[in-house]
């Protein structure tokens, strides 16, 4: 893809995600308003004009936010491998990679300002981003809780929630 087509992919995928913020409710909620027990629904990534389902297309996750601040966020791809020896300790480099590319899991603490939400992350199965902030464009629509990001392989990154019941 040229590079005028991927500038203007990326811009119309950051224009998509500033218009689905101005319709939501996202401005003036706090962590208290979004406080519960959710259920993921979609992680999606779109770069240079693809998108793709990281998590593929029906994902297993929670994301837990209690009203004093703290979180945490579980993400799985559905069908991940047993290991062969039914020990995790003794697993192969494919059994190894196929777990850690199929799940991801970060805690700490986070608050909401100006339409976003913002993770300061304590621990993660990413180690790098341990002791980061991170601030993300939130949309909420009824029970649906969606935040976007650049993602760390490039493209804006998109994770829809839908609230516990």
């Amino acid at each position: 893809m040229n590079r005028r087509r991927m500038i203007a992919t990326t811009t119309l995928s950051l224009l998509c995600a500033a218009l689905s913020l101005s319709t939501s409710t996202a401005f003036g909620q706090s962590a208290k308003d979004i406080a519960g027990s959710y259920t993921v629904v979609a992680v999606t990534n779109v770069q240079g004009g693809k998108a793709v389902d990281s998590y593929g297309p029906t994902p297993k996750g929670v994301m837990m936010l209690d009203a004093n601040g703290r979180y945490v966020v579980v993400l799985f791809r559905p069908g991940l491998p047993k290991f062969a020896s039914n020990n995790r300790s003794t697993g192969t480099a494919e059994e190894y990679k196929a777990i850690v590319m199929g799940s991801f899991t970060h805690f700490g603490t986070y608050s909401v300002a100006d339409g976003h939400i913002i993770f300061r992350l304590e621990h993660s199965t990413f180690p790098n981003w341990d002791g980061q902030e991170q601030k993300r464009a939130l949309a909420i629509d009824g029970d649906e809780l969606r935040y976007s990001q650049t993602s760390t392989s490039g493209g804006i990154s998109t994770v829809v929630w839908r609230r516990a019941r």
